[in-house]
């Protein structure tokens, strides 16, 4: 039972989804902290403009490493881009809410350690995580299913 379960999850699909699930991650956490430490936008739009980011390269990973899906017929990608856009869009409202939540409603944003706003990245972590497996279950069910 534990060797079926064992090929069931972890398999081409799932390990590719992770490691692209961690540069997405990447890709959002190095846009954010350039737009929020750099450039001194509020998190909230730091954490939408960072969102955007990486779900435009989530879409051509998930498209072409992770689901091997070649299509590239102009009506099929923008159905599947608008699928893909609209569920991560979703994931999105669910990010900011969190983000929120954490930061402004629990006060995780006024724990710091020195200069760095600790307590905002906690938050972000916590929504990164939450967000990869929600992100999975949309794109493995509704997007990319075979």
């Amino acid at each position: 039972m534990i060797e079926k379960l064992w090929k069931k999850c972890v398999n081409y699909e799932t390990i590719s989804y992770l490691i692209c699930g961690i540069l997405t991650t990447l890709v959002d956490w190095v846009s954010f902290w350039l737009m929020n430490e750099q450039w001194n936008l509020d998190y909230r739009l730091s954490t939408a403009l960072s969102w955007l980011a990486a779900v435009v390269f989530a879409y051509v990973v998930n498209k072409l490493i992770v689901f091997r899906n070649y299509q590239f017929k102009p009506s099929h990608l923008w159905k599947e881009w608008c699928s893909f856009f609209t569920a991560r869009a979703l994931s999105g409202v669910l990010v900011m809410l969190m983000m929120i939540a954490m930061v402004d409603m629990l006060h995780w944003g006024e724990f710091r350690i020195g200069e760095i706003e600790a307590g905002l990245y906690l938050a972000k972590a916590v929504v990164s995580a939450v967000n990869l497996v929600v992100n999975y279950v949309f794109s493995k069910l509704w997007i990319f299913k075979k």
